[in-house]
């Protein structure tokens, strides 16, 4: 595919993709409304995302060290999440009731990456007295009608398994399957989505000092417009993302009624299966990656989100539970009721089935061999 790119930018095929945020802009303005922006309520919110924006392509320009491929990826993700922006406060200057929807007191999933978020996710997911994001509409957040987001986010799997064969050990994807928001906080441009694909630690540092509150007013914002949409308001939504353990205080701050669940795992699991997604996102979009510099910066980021969370649920005075992964291998179901006893919540026959039908789906899974991956590459 570089080979291939090289070749068409050497020819004149196609135009060498920019990383200039006015480019990205003008481009993503191209197939959007102009009359969408800004996105979030004011002013200074606009100005905070497009100050996102710069600080993210200057990180891209010094330190990313991209190949062809990894450029023509950035750019098309850059455009895609300002076209986004755009199409979102054209809707929301239309229907401004849809982001003032109210909620069901959502329950939140919070753990360091690959500590068994994904799986208590989707078990808390499957009950059909929750509501859960769908992986189509994380990546889409805008609504359409009729919904044809399903279809484009079947393409973009077909095409993104076809350059990494590894994606589905690394996460079990599904178009239609409760999902993590992350798509939706790489579309308010935080950080996390990007510091797993790309190595740009001035970025990163920007973002960890910063207040992330405009990143989670516009979160809120698209789960409120999500559940107008689906018309699942008045159920409570299962939300998950390993950055949330990051930034715990904003997101609680949005959601103040929220039941909170933790994960637990020993780092020496945690580390290398982290240290094996981000190495195999990087290598597909550089010819620079430095193993041992990805091992560190896991490590940091480890340390920092457990320091994180322990701070921000010390005076969390509201439902909560916690989860050992070793505990929910050895007896799922046991461990689910007690997260239902923790959190308040009845735990029923028809979540009990849900739940038993998705461990068997699960089951069955690529992810199952993602454990071992990282084992064997650091033995070879």
């Amino acid at each position: 595919m570089n080979d291939w790119l090289d070749a068409a930018w050497r020819k004149n095929w196609s135009s060498r993709p920019s990383l200039d945020p006015a480019e990205l802009w003008s481009k993503a303005l191209l197939t959007a409304p102009a009359a969408g922006e800004p996105a979030g309520r004011n002013a200074a919110e606009a100005a905070d995302f497009r100050l996102r924006l710069d600080r993210l392509c200057d990180a891209l320009h010094s330190e990313s060290r991209l190949n062809s491929l990894g450029l023509t990826m950035a750019h098309g993700q850059l455009v895609r999440v300002i076209r986004h922006r755009l199409q979102l406060g054209a809707l929301w200057e239309a229907q401004p009731e849809l982001p003032d929807t109210p909620l069901a007191a959502p329950i939140i999933v919070v753990g360091q990456m690959r500590s068994g978020t994904t799986r208590l996710h989707r078990l808390l997911a499957a009950d059909p007295a929750h509501a859960a994001t769908r992986f189509c509409d994380s990546w889409s957040p805008v609504p359409r009608s009729p919904d044809t987001r399903p279809m484009w986010s079947g393409l973009s799997l077909i095409v993104a398994r076809t350059l990494d064969p590894w994606l589905d050990s690394i996460h079990p994807f599904g178009v239609t399957r409760p999902d993590e928001e992350l798509g939706w906080l790489a579309g308010a441009l935080d950080h996390c989505a990007y510091e797993a694909q790309w190595r740009i630690p001035s970025f990163t540092a920007f973002s960890e000092a910063r207040d992330p509150a405009p990143v989670y007013a516009e979160f809120a914002r698209v789960l409120a417009t999500d559940a107008a949409w689906r018309g699942n308001a008045g159920l409570p939504r299962v939300l998950k993302v390993p950055q949330f353990a990051e930034d715990l205080p904003a997101l609680l701050a949005q959601f103040p009624d929220a039941r909170v669940v933790r994960t637990r795992r020993d780092p020496a699991d945690t580390l290398p299966s982290a240290i094996s997604l981000v190495a195999n996102q990087m290598t597909m979009q550089s010819d620079a990656v430095d193993l041992a510099w990805i091992e560190r910066e896991c490590a940091r980021k480890l340390a920092l989100r457990e320091a994180r969370m322990d701070a921000a649920l010390a005076g969390f005075g509201g439902p909560m539970a916690e989860v050992d992964f070793a505990a929910l291998d050895a007896d799922w179901l046991d461990e689910m009721e007690r997260v239902y006893g923790g959190l308040g919540l009845e735990f029923s026959g028809a979540a009990a089935a849900a739940m038993q039908a998705e461990m068997g789906r699960a089951g069955r899974s690529a992810h199952q061999s993602h454990g071992a991956s990282y084992r064997k590459f650091a033995q070879a």
